[in-house]
């Protein structure tokens, strides 16, 4: 474009609106020879690739070597970004998804999802039914894509991540639909995918999962439909050729243009939601409310609907077709007085050195500001790097004279621009506008950069930003591992980019080094990453077993560790298993754990395996005892007798078990001859103290000598016993059979606790210290008693203790005696 000619030269005047169709780019095509008129060709939106081949319903000239179809993906400035030969059957049409994916759809209703560089990134089916039926023609949005079969039925998948083809209502049509458009569920009330099918009838038909509504129209039938970029208008071009536009609900009629053409167009799109263009063979007609505007073109060209334009690909040309925008129109519009108009004026004045500048100034000081604001957004509006400068130039000028105005509009716009422009340059060819940039965000344009391996570009933008690359470097660095350079150089060059870049990903790169064929150099890559989360699946799905357990044990996280050892060993024949864990202690202590809850007979396996037949006894007891059988959990008790008695150190174990298997056959035994009472499983003492409550004094002493218990024991079991049956006869017996091996305080206590005090007087006299009886008479309430030993030991102060415990009067005069003796004898 000459940026010397007035900013006015492309308007066009509708109505009272302005438009304009300005060229971008001279088509480069490397060199191909491309004739659009002969090519499917379906275009990204915000400025994407275009992605061409033959149009296998038109007979062509094939040229000799070229009989299989290729698909080529070109920037918006024809600039070849891939190519590679279409080897499926064939093809019912393609589509661009978000991130600049190409989905290509087959007959046979499979959906093959590519990257702009020709690979393969995923295929799905559009399921059963649509394979059956083979289908007819495809509807794609960002997110999703419809099928229309040859039985007329549709069929949605909303959701390209998690692709599940489902049937949408049956329109019961008997011919296909003269034209039909697919609305993007952002765009509906009912968030899900609604379609609508233009009948021979003359009517639409709005489809979606519930069921199929009856628009009722009389216009039809309709040759053409399209939805604009919100969502709110649809548009459709009649049999009779008029172009009929209403709201997308079909609620209100906006208005009936005739084209006077009763031919469809080949293409209708949006030019953003102010007007409708279509396009026949050489005319290029574009049609708001009350007028319209012609275009010729010698050159076939497609069409492009954005969200504030209209971008026109031919053999030669990219160019933009848009309403003015308002600030631009402002400032540029022949004749204007506006504010902004004056400021622009002010600042071309002031470069001059005119006094006009100042006078200028003046006139619109009350409005300065907004003619600032306005200044700041017409820069981002235009393409020319002149303008843009002069635009900014004009707002800067008009700073000067405001004593408060943000400073931050202005900056985001330079930044803006300065990226918009990157991005505009004819070798990455994203002619992306101000609109499209602030609805498609950085964070997307970013991505898109390197989905075209424009790294370098995306880094620039990320650091000129402060946004976070990350993953710019890592996608960067995953490309690099395909390249044919030597393992340990390509890791350093990775290592060296990437250290000072935080929150990197080593193992996504390593990741993409293993599903390329490489695997040492994924090795040499995962021993930069610092999560071990990360790190460990990647070395298991790599088959580097061993490794991956020595980075779980490293990590010390022990969920990390169990998905090693059990990946192991289900993988792996025990004895390789053994041999992985063996001289890892942490890992065999967390197996070991692992087993005893939940594997007995691995457990049993490890020790035979590392000759440990004590650690093998031990498990042989866990398992005997989760053994519900008592004759099965004996068998176990003597299978770990054996393992212990193999060894001498263990000889102590041995006995302790032997007991065990004599205790349970006793406990057997008494199960079998005592009705209603459980022994097995309870503990020596235990069984003796049952015994014991259940008066069997015989039996507990004949285990009591079988077992050897000792004397002090079996007496403090006789005695709790006596205290749960309340038989005071019997501890009186007890306590006569022989002096007892635990004194009597254990006699007392049980008879306090059994509120039996009387009972417990019969065994105070019988302790040996005198501090010990008198304070066992005053827990009793036997005051006096308490007082005649004090006496006896001729302790006036234990005497006064006494008094000072007790406030029966009675017991006061008692004490109060034996203290005057002493007072007399001094």
């Amino acid at each position: 474009m000459d940026f010397s000619t007035p900013p006015t030269a492309d308007w066009h005047q509708v109505v009272n609106r302005y438009y304009r169709k300005r060229e971008i780019y001279s088509m480069a095509w490397d060199g191909s020879d491309i004739d659009i008129s002969l090519l499917l060709v379906v275009a990204a939106p915000n400025g994407g690739p275009i992605a061409v081949t033959r149009d296998e319903k038109q007979i062509q000239v094939v040229k000799t070597g070229n009989l299989k179809p290729s698909i080529q993906i070109f920037t918006s400035s024809g600039y070849l970004i891939s190519s590679f030969v279409w080897e499926k059957s064939r093809l019912v049409g393609m589509g661009w998804s978000e991130g600049e994916r190409l989905l290509c759809v087959l007959e046979d209703g499979t959906v093959l999802m590519y990257s702009v560089f020709g690979e393969l990134i995923s295929q799905f089916s559009m399921g059963r039914d649509c394979k059956e039926q083979g289908v007819l023609d495809i509807q794609v949005w960002s997110s999703g894509l419809v099928a229309l079969t040859h039985n007329l039925q549709l069929f949605a998948v909303t959701s390209l991540e998690d692709p599940r083809p489902r049937a949408l209502a049956d329109p019961g049509l008997e011919n296909p639909p003269t034209s039909w458009v697919a609305v993007d569920p952002l765009y509906t009330i009912s968030h899900s995918v609604e379609v609508f099918l233009a009948t021979t009838s003359g009517t639409i038909l709005a489809v979606d999962h519930e069921g199929v509504k009856d628009q009722l129209l009389s216009q039809g039938p309709f040759k053409k439909m399209a939805v604009s970029p919100t969502g709110k208008l649809l548009a459709c071009f009649t049999e009779n050729g008029d172009l009929w536009v209403s709201l997308s609900d079909f609620s209100k009629d906006l208005y009936q243009f005739p084209t006077k053409s009763k031919v469809p167009p080949k293409q209708m799109v949006w030019c953003g939601s102010d007007a409708v263009v279509l396009y026949w063979d050489k005319i290029l007609l574009m049609i708001t409310s009350g007028d319209w505007m012609k275009f010729t073109y010698e050159d076939p060209v497609y069409l492009i609907g954005e969200v504030d334009g209209t971008r026109i690909i031919s053999n030669s040309l990219c160019e933009f077709l848009q309403r003015v925008p308002d600030s631009t129109e402002e400032i540029f519009r022949i004749g204007s007085t506006s504010p902004a108009a004056m400021l622009f004026d002010a600042a071309e004045h002031f470069e001059k050195k005119s006094p006009k500048a100042d006078e200028n100034i003046r006139s619109i000081r009350a409005d300065l500001a907004s003619a600032v604001a306005q200044c700041i957004s017409a820069a981002g509006h235009e393409f020319s790097y002149p303008l843009q400068r002069q635009l900014l130039k004009a707002a800067s000028f008009g700073k000067c004279f405001l004593e408060f105005y943000p400073s931050e509009p202005f900056v985001e716009m330079c930044k803006t621009l300065r990226v918009l422009n990157a991005v505009r340059y004819y070798e990455i060819g994203i002619p992306l506008t101000y609109e499209q940039y602030k609805q498609l965000t950085p964070e997307v344009l970013i991505e898109c950069l390197i989905n075209r391996h424009q790294h370098l570009l995306a880094w620039k933008i990320c650091e000129y930003l402060k946004i976070k690359g990350d993953k710019v470097m890592v996608h960067w660095a995953c490309t690099k591992v395909k390249t044919s350079a030597d393992d340990s150089e390509i890791t350093n060059l990775i290592v060296q980019k990437l250290e000072k870049v935080p929150g990197v990903s080593y193992a996504e790169i390593a990741s993409a080094a293993y599903k390329f064929g490489r695997p040492r150099l994924a090795t040499m890559l995962l021993d930069y990453e610092p999560r071990a989360a990360d790190q460990v699946p990647l070395l298991i799905s790599m088959q580097e077993d061993e490794l991956a357990l020595s980075k779980a044990i490293e990590s010390g996280d022990t969920d990390l560790m169990y998905l090693v050892l059990l990946h192991i060993k289900r993988t792996k024949p025990i004895r390789d298993f053994m041999q992985v864990v063996h001289n890892k202690p942490a890992a065999m202590d967390l197996l070991i754990a692992y087993c005893k809850q939940q594997d007995l007979d691995l457990l049993k396996d490890l020790y035979i395996f590392y000759q440990e037949p004590d650690q093998l006894a031990s498990t042989a007891i866990l398992e005997s005892y989760q053994q519900k059988d008592l004759d099965e959990r004996l068998k176990g008790l003597q299978s770990a007798m054996r393992y212990y008695n193999e060894s001498k150190e263990h000889q102590f174990q041995a006995r302790q078990t032997e007991e065990q298997i004599k205790l349970l056959l006793v406990q057997k035994e008494l199960e079998a001859t005592i009705e209603g009472t459980k022994f097995v499983d309870l503990s020596l003492s235990d069984t003796i103290y049952r015994l014991c409550v259940k008066f069997d004094i015989k039996r507990a002493t004949k285990i009591r000598s079988e077992f050897k218990v000792p004397d002090k024991r079996f007496w403090w079991i006789r005695i709790k016993a006596v205290a749960e049956t309340r038989d005071w006869e019997g501890l009186e017996k007890l306590a006569k059979e022989k002096k007892s091996p635990i004194g009597y305080e254990p006699f007392i206590d049980v008879c306090i606790e059994g509120k039996a005090l009387q009972e417990a007087v019969k065994y105070i006299p019988k302790l040996a210290e005198a501090e010990k009886r008198i304070e066992y008479f005053m827990k009793v309430g036997a005051v006096k008693e308490a007082a005649d030993v004090a006496m006896k030991e001729k302790n006036p102060d234990m005497l006064l203790r006494i008094r000072d415990g007790t406030t029966n009067r009675e017991h006061l005069q008692y004490v109060d005696m034996f203290l005057s003796q002493f007072q007399a004898k001094k």
